[in-house]
């Protein structure tokens, strides 16, 4: 399993936008991807879970994948994070 962390800095958050992206780029890969806030975690893949998070700008979220393709997975991702959020 890998992860990472990262604090948000889009000033609205996660919303609807770059959490649909989030969701499209995320079943490109067969790893299980999730993200943890405040002790929650949901899987990357289901768009109106993410959205339940209510994350907002400067909450710190941890990103983690789990599976056959999670290096690739995790790279992805956080160029993602750090390009949209």
């Amino acid at each position: 399993m890998k992860s990472f962390e990262y604090t948000i800095k889009d000033e609205l958050g996660i919303h609807a936008r770059p959490a649909g992206m989030l969701v499209k780029e995320v079943k490109k890969f067969a790893s299980e991807c999730t993200i943890t806030k405040d002790g929650k975690t949901k899987k990357l893949t289901q768009l109106m879970m993410l959205m339940s998070l209510g994350v907002k700008q400067g909450d710190t979220v941890t990103v983690a994948a789990n599976g056959e393709d999670e290096d690739a997975a995790i790279e992805t991702l956080k160029a993602f994070f750090e390009a949209n959020l």
